[in-house]
């Protein structure tokens, strides 16, 4: 029989904001899904592909707002807000902190024909539209907020390669996207020091687990993943470019991302960048799942086993409502939310606590988690397709008040704990 030990009287430090989102849920211009993510106290949505191709051609993305390059960037009529303001409102009046790509949305078939995936044509200038965007936003200026928006990430995924098809969010080199982001990042960050200005929203790091991870086998554009990551370091440390956070991808598996987390820890801090953050700000193991409870298993694992690694904060790709591959949370015709929103919504209850206490080793493929505030609480997972035996001693808490368990068609179910932890399983037990 296994046994884990949970000691509420052991505190190990805060929980850190690893259930994060991308694209928030919404039907048009009815924001009332977003709903969902305050109940499981998400603490970012990233802002990226919002609302569909080309960003509905009215959300977020630059040239949504601001069409015409030519205009004065001074002036307030050259933006268009309108439909930004409302997903932003709306995000903000449910206690979730946008975490802002400023950029454009993939253009997956750019190897017909690509619009606005090209380097700016001036880059003082897109630096001193995206300057506006965030007083908008953050300052009030133009009949604007001020609303709370820490990360500023310059553009998504440049890592442009040979490959046309694959060429799908920078028609650029990557010395014209590191001149970008030395331009972009030093105006932003002279006009909003308190701000915290990075990027560069890796596409991975799968050739370091060549076989192990989501690709059976890399390719010559995963090799160039990682020269482009050492490039870059180079090239911001010898411009002295602001560095606030670096940001990256992975569509691969538990294990690969620990590996993946710890390799990036470790080349920052080597080019001196040890208090830049890093955050997984797009993830998804094995979407292909989506809607089972396998995949929200693997979700609650990947949720925990990222937050024993040194990354700062996480974010799922996606929460999206409608048709999509990586879609996971709820389902594309009622909304009504997947298995995999309720491992969100069980690490919600952790993070809503706030701090993390001791938890002992657990048998593989399993994981455990525990919080505290006014009360504390339990999260169990297993991936594995068995049951694992499992007898809980809990220290410095009361007997359990409630358990519940994620079940197949998508309910938060009540769930009588009996030393067993049932086969690929989210559980979460208070006490």
């Amino acid at each position: 029989m296994n046994k884990l030990t949970v000691d509420f009287t052991r505190t190990v430090g805060p929980v850190k904001p690893m259930h994060g989102v991308g694209q928030p849920p919404f039907k048009g211009i009815d924001f009332s899904m977003c709903d969902y993510l305050r109940e499981a106290h998400i603490p970012y949505s990233r802002l990226h592909d919002v609302g569909g191709a080309y960003g509905r051609n009215v959300f977020v993305d630059i040239p949504n707002l601001f069409r015409d390059f030519s205009a004065d960037v001074n002036d307030p009529a050259s933006y268009d807000f309108a439909f930004t303001d409302l997903l932003i409102t709306a995000l903000a009046e449910r206690g979730i902190e946008p975490f802002f790509r400023l950029g454009v949305t993939i253009e997956n078939f750019s190897h017909i024909n690509a619009y606005n995936i090209y380097p700016p044509k001036d880059n003082q200038k897109w630096a001193e539209i995206c300057e506006h965007v965030i007083r908008h936003y953050t300052e009030g200026w133009a009949e604007g907020f001020h609303y709370k928006i820490t990360y500023w990430e310059i553009w998504n995924e440049p890592e442009n390669h040979e490959d046309p098809m694959r060429n799908r969010m920078w028609r650029g080199t990557a010395e014209e996207y590191f001149k970008l982001y030395e331009v972009a990042s030093k105006h932003l960050k002279a006009k909003f020091p308190h701000l915290k200005i990075g990027g560069y929203a890796s596409c991975g790091f799968y050739a370091l687990t060549n076989g192990t991870s989501h690709y059976a086998a890399c390719t010559p554009r995963h090799e160039y993943f990682l020269e482009y990551f050492t490039r870059f370091l180079e090239y911001v440390k010898a411009h002295n470019c602001p560095f606030d956070f670096y940001s990256w991808h992975s569509y691969s598996d538990i294990n690969a991302n620990t590996i993946w987390a710890d390799y990036v820890r470790k080349k920052l801090d080597e080019y001196g960048y040890t208090e830049t953050e890093h955050t997984l700000n797009e993830w998804n193991c094995h979407p292909e799942l989506k809607g089972t409870v396998t995949h929200a298993a693997l979700s609650g694992g990947m949720l925990i086993a990222m937050h024993r690694t040194t990354l700062d904060s996480a974010m799922f790709y996606d929460a999206r409502y409608g048709i999509g591959d990586y879609a996971g949370m709820f389902h594309s015709m009622d909304g009504a939310p997947l298995p995999t929103y309720y491992s969100f919504k069980a690490f919600g209850e952790l993070y809503h606590r706030g701090i993390e206490v001791y938890t002992s080793e657990m048998p593989e493929n399993t994981y455990a988690m525990a919080a505290k505030g006014e009360d504390g609480c339990l999260m169990l997972v297993n991936t594995d397709s068995e049951p694992i035996p499992l007898k809980l001693e809990v220290i410095g808490a009361e007997k359990i008040k409630y358990c519940k368990i994620v079940k197949e068609d998508a309910v938060w179910e009540d769930f009588n704990f009996e030393d067993q932890l049932p086969a690929e399983s989210v559980l979460l037990i208070q006490f």
